[in-house]
């Protein structure tokens, strides 16, 4: 907050009346819950239609619904800023199918026609402990993976790691890690996390957060061919769920550049995938150039996103209100795992789908599209009336939002496979080869959703705007 003011969260203005009918679909529901919690005008709602319905993917969780709903909620904002810009309405349609495809757009990936190389770690996934429960160990980060097999004094094989968590209890196995800060996660039932201090304080939050943490001028776009066009975005995260807000916000006609580091571990399927649509620089903030060098950016900046572990940007002089003093008006978007409030607040986290899989990382690119929705319904704010606004989603607030969808009848479908997405798929030139990746789910009249930047290498550009 700035001297003297307190958080604002403003209610939704008088009109905002858009009521769940619990005879609808899912995901019509779902986004009506979503549209409403970003403040949006109840006439734009009426511009969208959602086609296809339940199963497309198979679980009995409505992961098609999760899908359609927020990629429907991100591409409305979208339109509803080009209004805002244009004084023009389009009509905006997402088909079910076509989203739960681009939540697995990780999947589907192709470079020169081949899939990209194998980024799982050979140590990680399940295991059981000396107390019979289990725990899920995150290693694909070579820093994650070094640390747990220094912890559990072990190599790096599996039947070794077996070996040495038998001397281990869950829950003290998880909590060792996160005072390493690691990710080894205990297997929960659905009861066992409600009754945790952080399961609580996750049910007490709302989806997200858009809270105004600044004054500054109304700054009104002005009129524009896409949504985003002449927007800046400045997107400091990794692996998917934060990338997934950049990819979105580039797909509408934001100007995105990621910021990273050659000392910082990265996984080079995600990055081809994600990295669609934006610019990529390198800048190590642990050096003074570094963080002069990302100031000068900010300067320039309309949205900031960062999904580093909580605490770490602040450290180096990028916490919100400091972004919001050197850059009036800034939408800052923050990423974590467990929510900002409750014990777990501090702790690193993924989103993972065992051990009884999903068929999509729901949860990533669910927090992905609500990222860039917020931040889209936060321009419209500053659009009207001004000030510097702060967003927060996390994985543990999404999954919560997914919990509460409900679950599907015993309905089931195959899973689709690489041959069956064809109609999905688009080629571009790349910086890593040609590249087949899944198309924007979303159909908007007036502005089609495409990325106008091919994907790049990590460091490819310098720190600049175009």
């Amino acid at each position: 907050m700035w001297p003297g003011r307190s958080a604002v969260r403003p209610n939704p203005p008088p009109c905002q009346r858009i009521e769940l009918d619990m005879s609808e679909p899912i995901a019509r529901r779902a986004l009506a819950e979503i549209w409403r919690a970003g403040g949006q005008s109840e006439a734009a709602f009426e511009a969208i239609d959602l086609t296809g319905a339940e199963p497309v993917l198979p679980s009995s969780f409505p992961v098609g619904s999760a899908a359609q709903a927020t990629i429907a909620a991100a591409a409305l904002a979208a339109g509803e800023l080009w209004r805002l810009r244009t004084g023009r309405h389009q009509r905006i349609s997402v088909d079910m199918r076509s989203a739960a495809i681009e939540f697995r757009s990780e999947r589907y990936l192709r470079v020169d026609g081949k899939p990209p190389r194998e980024h799982h770690d050979e140590i990680a996934g399940l295991y059981r402990c000396g107390d019979g429960r289990w725990v899920r160990l995150h290693t694909n980060l070579p820093h994650h993976r070094d640390g747990a097999l220094a912890l559990l004094g072990c190599r790096h094989e599996r039947a070794a790691v077996e070996r040495a968590l038998d001397g281990w209890r869950a829950e003290a196995l998880e909590t060792a890690a996160a005072e390493a800060g690691l990710v080894v996660t205990a297997c929960r039932t659905f009861a066992e996390w409600d009754e945790l201090p952080q399961g609580r304080a996750v049910a007490g939050l709302p989806l997200f957060t858009v809270d105004q943490i600044g004054e500054a001028p109304a700054r009104a776009l002005p009129a524009a061919e896409r949504p985003l066009a002449g927007v800046k975005v400045l997107d400091l995260t990794r692996i998917i769920a934060g990338p997934v807000c950049g990819r979105t916000l580039a797909a509408h006609g934001a100007d995105v550049l990621l910021i990273t580091a050659s000392h910082l571990p990265s996984l080079e399927p995600l990055v081809i995938d994600t990295g669609r649509g934006k610019l990529s620089a390198s800048l190590d903030l642990r050096q003074a150039s570094g963080r002069e060098a990302l100031a000068a950016l900010l300067r320039d900046a309309d949205v900031f996103v960062q999904g580093y572990r909580p605490g770490a940007i602040a450290s180096f002089g990028f916490g919100p209100q400091d972004v919001a003093r050197i850059r009036p008006g800034i939408i800052y978007v923050s990423l974590c795992a467990y929510g900002h409030e409750g014990p777990w607040a501090g702790r690193r986290g993924f989103d993972s789908s065992e051990p009884r899989p999903l068929p999509a990382q729901v949860l990533d690119h669910a927090t992905g599209q609500l990222m860039a929705f917020a931040a889209m319904s936060a321009l419209a704010r500053r659009h009207a009336r001004g000030g510097s606004w702060h967003v927060r989603a996390s994985l543990a607030q999404t999954g919560h939002w997914f919990r509460r969808l409900g679950r599907l009848d015993g309905r089931t479908c195959r899973d689709p496979g690489f041959a069956e997405v064809g109609d999905r798929l688009e080629d571009a030139p790349s910086g890593f080869g040609q590249l087949t990746a899944v198309r924007h789910a979303a159909v908007m009249t007036e502005t089609p959703p495409h990325w106008a930047r091919q994907t790049v290498p990590l460091g490819t550009h310098s720190p600049a705007w175009p």
